[in-house]
Order: structure tokens, then sequence, then C-alpha cells
């Protein structure tokens, strides 16, 4: 479940870059889309940076030693 979270996060991160690229193609700087778009991109990267630190501290997620399988 915590994983899932992970990656929808970071999906709808995605898709806010994708938006305010085609926004910023159509709009041009009639409209406040873009920086609509450029906001939410902000909030889910953060939201996604505060949801992998409490993974991280709660013990959800683990980092593995380098070369160890």
């Amino acid at each position: 479940m915590f994983k899932l979270l992970l990656v929808l996060l970071f999906l709808a991160a995605v898709i806010s870059l994708f938006s305010g690229l085609v926004f910023l193609m159509r709009d041009g700087s009639q409209s406040h889309r873009t920086v609509n778009s450029l906001f939410l991109r902000v909030f889910f990267c953060a939201l996604l940076l505060v949801v992998i630190a409490f993974g991280l501290y709660s013990g959800e997620i683990s980092l593995h030693p380098i070369g160890a399988f």
C-alpha cells in the first residue's frame, strides 16, 4: 500500500509536468494554467519527499547498502 502511494504521487508529478508543457504550448501567456500546473508539480514532489522520509523513519522502506543484494 505504501509503495502504491509513492507510485501514485510520482505519476501525479509527471502528469502535472506534461500538462504544464501542453498549457505552455497552447495558451502562451494568456492563462495561469501553466503556473497552476507548476504549483501542483512542486506540491506533489514535496509531498513525495515527505512520504519517502516518513517511510524511512517508520521502516516501511529501507535503504540497502552498496553491494548488498
